[in-house]
C-alpha cells in the first residue's frame, strides 16, 4: 500500500476550497463594509459637535475651525464628508435660520456598500441615510437595527 494522495483526491480538495472561498470572500467583504459605516456616523457626529461648540461661542455655524465648511475626508478616509451652511448674514436675501447639513458619501473600497450610499445629519440632529437607489435606509445605516 502506497501513502499519498491521488490526483482525483487533490482536485476534489481544491474544488471544495474554491467553493468555500467563493462563499466566504463576498461575505467577509460585506462584513468589513458594514463595519466601516461607523467611520461615517462617527465623523458626522464629531463635526456636528464641533459646529455646535462654535455656534455656542459665535452664534454662527460659518467659519468654524473645528468643522470647516466644505468637503473633507472622514476620520478613517472611507467617506467624503461635506458640511453645508447656508448664508445667514443680514444682507442675504430671505436669510434662513442658522443651520447646517453634514453629508457623507463612500469613497474607495467603501463605494461597494450600496445599502448605505449617503449619510446625512442636520442641525436638529436628524439622522438619515439612503441606499444607492435613493430609498431611505436610516435604521440599517445608522446602526439602529
Amino acid at each position: 500500500m502506497k501513502n499519498g494522495f491521488t490526483l482525483v483526491e487533490l482536485m476534489i480538495t481544491v474544488a471544495v476550497v474554491a467553493i468555500l472561498a467563493m462563499i466566504a470572500v463576498p461575505s467577509y467583504t460585506q462584513y468589513i463594509r458594514r463595519g466601516n459605516r461607523t467611520d461615517a456616523t462617527k465623523t458626522l457626529t464629531l463635526d456636528a459637535q464641533a459646529l455646535e461648540r462654535c455656534y455656542s461661542q459665535s452664534f454662527s455655524y460659518a467659519n468654524c475651525a473645528g468643522a470647516a465648511v466644505g468637503t473633507a475626508p472622514s476620520v478613517e478616509g472611507k467617506y467624503s464628508v461635506t458640511i453645508a451652511v447656508p448664508d445667514t448674514s443680514p444682507t442675504a436675501p430671505a436669510a434662513p435660520a442658522p443651520s447646517y447639513l453634514i453629508s457623507a458619501v463612500p469613497v474607495g473600497s467603501q463605494v461597494g456598500d450600496t445599502d448605505c450610499a449617503l449619510f446625512t445629519l442636520n442641525t436638529t440632529n436628524t439622522q438619515a441615510a439612503q441606499n444607492s437607489a435613493g430609498a431611505a435606509n436610516t435604521q440599517i445605516c445608522w446602526g439602529s437595527t
